[in-house]
């Protein structure tokens, strides 16, 4: 199996150099091929999908898989539409390969430039979100890299429909190998061991799914392990405004890694009657809410049992702080370094917020759920890495490349330096 595997990392490393020899135009094209074969064959798409969904609520039913889980695994025409326009959105984008990013005179007759590259071979390991395929092989193919996919056993149908449909849009200009598929646990095992020919992995799911990959390989890996998001509902918060903020960041989807998992209140809330407000809108809504100690001591909610907690369902953490540096303070020690948000009219308080704290995504006076690739204008992502190396926040096209220097000469020699018959001028030219 191992060298089956190799064969298959090394042929999309192979693809992926062919698809960076592409012109623009070319790259662009495939693109364009691969929206529009994922709208032609939607039906088949679907009906793979329909399957999966099948199975994932009996297993649900059972108690063997999760609400959030079978939410992540849903795909409609909708969705397919928007993967579509995100798509288009890639292919609109300016073009990321071999972008000069400085250039230098060496010396005289010397030119050195340093370029956008691929990174090269990209292992990715998602759970469910049959939806991320279209957008993961959309950001290789734009950005030049042979890609890996394993998804989860709850969507194989589907994930293999849409892998299909898109092998078949590039083929015959790229081979199809540039997106290979990986369908078994034991495969992934194998993939992790080789270091040599795979350059990033990328995984997307539980905590257990991250931590399980970081500690199983020496593959680079970027990601994020948790998506524990804050909103902290300041003392000079509109009321109104926090209201809808606070409900659309837990209710616009709750499975989503994005969504509000803890309501940080200020005291004040409390003793004025607006945190009352806003937690009967939640509790309207049906979520379960569940308190840190001053939360339960003030409000009577039942205690929380880990305040570093990932719900990814209709419930959320409320607690209550009596100052913007105790909210702050809060978000690093509890929080997961994803997406926090401060809700308040005072400009003061939101740009100390907004500089202070040390998340990937930090926001004023907006749904955490705005944290998304796609929103955020890259056209799709691969996924939303808290890592502080490399890609931060919402990965696309950019957090795919890397740098490479390209050097212009006319027979030079080190020696000539050397002996100080030549010297360096080191002339910023970019």
């Amino acid at each position: 199996m191992a060298n089956a595997l190799r064969q298959q990392a090394e042929a999309a490393r192979a693809a992926g150099r062919k698809l960076a020899s592409l012109s623009t135009g070319e790259r662009v094209e495939l693109l364009r091929a691969m929206g529009e074969a994922l709208m032609r064959e939607k039906d088949a798409i679907l009906k793979a999908n329909e399957a999966d969904l099948r199975d994932a609520r009996e297993a649900e039913a059972r108690g063997e898989m999760s609400s959030a889980l079978v939410a992540r695994l849903v795909l409609d025409e909708k969705k397919l539409a928007t993967l579509k326009d995100g798509i288009d959105a890639i292919a609109a984008q300016e073009e990321p390969l071999g972008k000069v990013l400085s250039e230098l005179e060496m010396a005289e007759g010397m030119i050195l430039r340093k370029e956008t590259a691929p990174i090269g071979v990209i292992l990715i390991i998602f759970e469910s979100r049959p939806d991320a395929v279209p957008q993961i092989a959309s950001l290789a193919l734009r950005s030049g890299n042979g890609l890996l996919l394993k998804g989860g056993s709850e969507a194989a149908r589907t994930v293999r429909a849409i892998v299909d449909v898109l092998k078949s849009a590039i083929e015959p200009k790229i081979s199809g190998d540039l997106f290979a598929l990986v369908e078994t646990r034991e495969e992934v095992r194998e993939l992790l061991a080789l270091d040599d020919v795979i350059d990033l992995v990328i995984p997307r799911g539980s905590n257990a799914l991250v931590r399980s990959i970081m500690s199983s390989t020496r593959i680079p890996v970027l990601g994020h392990a948790d998506g524990i998001c804050h909103v902290y509902v300041d003392e000079e918060a509109e009321l109104e405004k926090a209201r809808a903020i606070v409900l659309d960041a837990k209710l616009d989807y709750p499975a989503a890694c994005n969504a509000m998992e803890t309501l940080l209140l200020h005291r004040s809330l409390v003793r004025d009657g607006r945190a009352l407000t806003i937690l009967d809108a939640l509790k309207a809504a049906n979520v379960r809410l569940y308190g840190g100690p001053n939360a339960v001591e003030s409000l009577g909610l039942e205690p929380a049992a880990d305040l570093h907690h990932e719900y990814g369902d209709l419930a959320a953490t409320v607690e209550i702080v009596d100052s913007l540096d105790e909210a702050i303070d809060h978000i690093h020690r509890y929080g997961s370094a994803h997406t926090d948000a401060i809700i308040t009219e005072s400009k003061e308080n939101a740009a100390r917020f907004l500089r202070d704290v040390d998340s990937a995504c930090v926001f004023h006076n907006a749904s955490t759920r705005f944290a998304d690739g796609y929103r955020f204008g890259l056209g799709a992502e691969v996924g939303i890495s808290t890592s502080r190396i490399h890609a931060r926040g919402p990965v696309g096209v950019e957090g795919l490349l890397t740098t490479r220097f390209k050097l212009e000469g006319s027979g030079d020699l080190v020696g000539s330096f050397s002996r100080g018959e030549r010297s360096y001028t080191h002339k910023r030219l970019l």
